[in-house]
């Protein structure tokens, strides 16, 4: 059996909304024909099926306009007349079923900040470091947030938004120890401080509190170096640099519908691995920024499996064993609430570990959807201290815990996710609030009648989603089938 033991009053940090941040790249049909229609013509607009799905739970913020390509991407292609624009390579994905390398522009950063205000979104933008200036970046800050009298902000005007937008999020570059530029963390580092000098001064200019977020990397000594280099220059330790991000994929190896269970257990052993890398990274952040108080973003995570290529886009079949993935990660997260400021899966729609998927005029929910509309509950709680004493299995040199879970309180509410992480068993659970008198209690349930290979579609999208599961009211305790996730929403006195 599971124990499951809940500490209301050790605290770990308020879950921001931010942690269940999504990311959308010009990529595929992530974009076009997935937040955009597909067609090349002034009288494009938003695919309302599928915002209106997402609307549905509440997206917190997202970032955009990547990825690989944010480091090629010059703003101005993407604003005015949407039939003028001009026609531009991409120079890292193709795009839509005919797999073109190319980039129309006809969804630019009017269009963007529009659609994060029709879904209320706190909007990320990540401005070009690899092949643009900090003029351009600083150039677009004031297009975007300026309320001045100045060419851009009526430029804007002109372009037919009156107001300022409000764009708290700025990353300085995606990547550019990679295809953002092949920098050392000290190329980067002078780089990142070129760009938060006049990024940063535009604090003046905007009624935005403009966030500066680096780009940092896996490894942890690269973090430090980067680090360091930032706090050689004048600033010292005072620069201007609010989060600090890495990146998290998994899932190379392992084709779902042909993988077996022992794969399954590595996939997921490899999912939650992003505790490690949060950990390294705030230890890094610790070790050189100790006045600065840095946030850790994970802006680009998920699974990516051996289908998704370049040259499909990036295309890849969703499942159950996904969305248990994404649960086990979002669990994670919670337990770090004190450090991480925002994490955004990838991508959105229809590319890597997206939440929905469209065909045509079809748009339907795949099921990692029901695992981030099952994690609303936590946004905005204090996440605590929950400890859980579970079955493990040995896969190579690591070890899975069959159960995980995570737990947050608001007043006299806990709300516990719950995941078995075991493809091949039930386990009991049984939950434990010290000193506490439950009052209630209610119990949803993911998946329990599929496969962990199962992907929904337009038909069944719907059978995915939560059904009810019964608990011992005087034991808080429960039975999870194989592959599922449980949300638990306890009252207590």
């Amino acid at each position: 059996m599971a124990r499951i033991t809940i500490h209301p009053t050790a605290t770990i940090g308020t879950v921001q909304p931010a942690l269940h941040g999504h990311f959308s790249e010009h990529l595929g049909r992530c974009v076009y024909d997935g937040l955009w229609t597909a067609a090349d013509t002034a009288e494009q607009g938003y695919r309302d099926d599928v915002l209106e799905l997402f609307a549905d739970i509440e997206p917190p913020v997202l970032r955009w306009p990547g990825g690989c390509f944010a480091d090629d991407y010059h703003w101005e292609d993407g604003i005015g007349p949407r039939a003028t624009r001009p026609r531009r390579r991409n120079l890292f994905w193709a795009q839509g079923r005919a797999q073109r390398w190319e980039e129309s522009n006809t969804f630019g950063t009017d269009e963007f900040l529009t659609l994060c205000e029709r879904l209320e979104i706190e909007p990320y933008l990540a401005v070009n470091v690899g092949s643009g200036t900090p003029r351009q970046a600083a150039d677009w800050v004031e297009y975007c947030c300026a309320d001045g009298d100045t060419e851009l902000a009526d430029r804007r005007r002109a372009n037919g938004r009156e107001l300022p937008y409000d764009v708290p999020f700025w990353g300085i570059g995606n990547e550019n120890w990679g295809c953002g530029g092949q920098m050392t963390p000290e190329q980067y580092a002078r780089a990142f401080r070129r760009y938060a000098t006049y990024v940063g001064a535009m604090d003046r200019h905007v009624a935005s509190n403009l966030e500066l977020i680096a780009c940092g990397f896996q490894r942890n000594e690269w973090n430090r170096r980067f680090l360091e280099e930032v706090r050689s220059g004048a600033w010292g330790t005072e620069f201007p640099l609010d989060h600090l991000t890495f990146h998290h994929y998994y899932g190379g190896t392992v084709t779902v519908t042909d993988a077996d269970l022992d794969s399954y257990d590595q996939f997921l052993v490899d999912a939650r691995a992003i505790e490690e890398l949060i950990d390294a990274t705030a230890a890094a952040i610790d070790a050189v920024a100790t006045t600065r108080d840095i946030g850790v973003i994970v802006d680009e995570w998920g699974a990516w499996h051996p289908e998704a290529t370049a040259d499909n886009g990036l295309e890849q079949p969703g499942s159950v064993l996904d969305a248990l993935s994404a649960a086990a990660v979002l669990d994670v997260c919670n337990h770090h609430a004190d450090v991480l400021t925002m994490t955004n899966i990838a991508q959105t729609v229809n590319v890597l570990h997206c939440l929905v998927e469209t065909d045509g005029e079809d748009a339907w929910p795949r099921p990692t959807y029901y695992v981030y509309d099952l994690y609303r509950k936590h946004r905005e709680n204090l996440a605590v201290r929950t400890d859980v004493d579970a079955p493990t299995r040995q896969v190579a040199d690591d070890v899975l815990p069959l159960v995980a879970g995570s737990a947050s309180v608001d007043g006299d509410h806990i709300f516990l996710t719950l995941t078995n992480l075991d493809c091949r068993s039930a386990h009991d659970v049984a939950i434990e609030l010290p000193g506490a008198h439950v009052t209630a209690v209610d119990v949803q349930l993911l998946f329990a009648d599929h496969d962990p290979a199962a992907d929904t579609t337009p038909e069944t999208a719907t059978a995915f989603g939560p059904a009810p599961l019964s608990v011992t009211d005087d034991s808080l305790a429960c039975t999870l089938p194989p592959a599922t996730v449980a949300g638990v929403d306890i009252t207590h006195a």
